[in-house]
């Protein structure tokens, strides 16, 4: 069904249309993005390095250490966070709610304050991050278990309540005792922990190695996998609970694979770019308007396309090509997603109609 119950063979359509244009559009930031930056690469340079020809070293290795892991980072972290924000504002049908409204990205804050914080007060986050593949991957495996720590909470309650906005109010004070118990953390630390772990509460798609890509790629792939696969559910759950459950669907499974599929990649891409915002709660809105429809057969690989499409291009604006500025990753996507938060609000509920009770 599209936005206003009818038949979906005119979305389908108008997404069969597009979709060269997205593919296409993709591809070109893409490339755009392993050649712009503080040192432009020349496209006939770049085609020398992939070719294995000959070129500046310095090109090789702003291209191979620093600007494909980039790109190829913000391409699947992009589409994980606009996979994210679908996922959750279908289940609490609220077009407002964005993957982090769990609390997952709190929890994974706490995971990297522990560890960056707490080196200076206990000393035990030095010798987590000082030993070979862990020390690379301390960060990041600390944002996963404070990810993984409120998502089991999360089920826990799950099981014993069957409201939705109680878990939805439940995650948000999650949030808040986080925040709390990072802000003590905060006060008890020196200036250089505090730097670092404001550093990275700003966002940022270039802090994965190559040696972390494969990881990160695999466990985002499998929140892919698992999204296509909810896709019925999803669109049983526009018309309803009831309706979904009418339909032979188990409920509480769906809400299980909702809520993990959700903590799954929010959790990875936090634990990996840090928590980076409105791109999950933005682009799902993006993809409504584009294809005019409410149907997951066609937002979920919209919002995978449109996601990578938005974080590449938010990506190459923070980086400021031409100069060595590199401005906070957060600070352009709440640009570019709190005017779409606002037309949204200000517009009604057309585009999310199919979402909102």
């Amino acid at each position: 069904m599209d936005m206003d119950g009818n038949e979906t063979g005119d979305s389908l359509k108008r997404f069969y249309v597009v979709l060269p244009a997205i593919i296409g559009i993709l591809l070109f930031l893409f490339l755009l993005d392993l050649i712009i930056g503080s040192v432009n690469i020349p496209p006939d340079a770049l085609v020398r390095i992939i070719t294995g020809g000959e070129v500046k070293e310095t090109w090789m290795n702003i291209f191979w250490d620093w600007r494909m892991p980039k790109a190829i980072t913000a391409l699947f972290a992009g589409g994980a966070l606009a996979l994210s924000g679908l996922l959750m504002q279908t289940f609490f049908r609220n077009p407002l709610a964005d993957p982090y409204i769990l609390g997952i990205s709190s929890g994974a804050s706490l995971g990297v304050a522990f560890v960056m914080l707490s080196a200076g007060i206990f000393g035990a986050g030095t010798i987590f991050a000082s030993v070979g593949f862990i020390g690379d991957l301390s960060i990041s495996v600390a944002a996963i278990v404070g990810a993984f720590l409120v998502l089991l909470l999360i089920l826990l309650i799950s099981g014993k309540i069957q409201s939705n906005i109680t878990i939805l109010i439940l995650g948000i004070m999650v949030s808040y005792i986080s925040s709390a118990i990072v802000t003590i953390l905060l006060q008890f630390s020196d200036e250089s922990a505090m730097h670092s772990y404001s550093f990275w509460t700003f966002g940022s798609f270039s802090g994965v190695t190559w040696s972390q890509l494969p990881f990160m790629v695999f466990l985002l792939l499998i929140g892919y996998i698992l999204s296509i696969c909810l896709v019925k559910p999803l669109n049983a759950l526009l018309l309803g609970e009831q309706y979904a459950e009418s339909m032979g669907m188990n409920y509480n499974g769906i809400r299980y694979g909702i809520i993990i599929t959700t903590a799954l990649m929010a959790g990875v891409v936090t634990a990996f770019c840090g928590p980076i915002g409105f791109l999950g709660i933005a682009i799902p809105h993006f993809c409504r308007a584009i294809f005019v429809t409410a149907d997951h057969r066609i937002l979920v690989p919209g919002c995978i396309l449109v996601g990578g499409i938005i974080a590449l291009c938010t990506d190459l604006i923070s980086h400021l090509p031409g100069t060595d500025i590199v401005l906070p990753l957060n600070a352009i996507t709440a640009l570019f997603g709190a005017p779409v938060v606002i037309w949204v609000i200000v517009r009604g509920t057309r585009f999310g109609r199919g979402v909102i009770s």
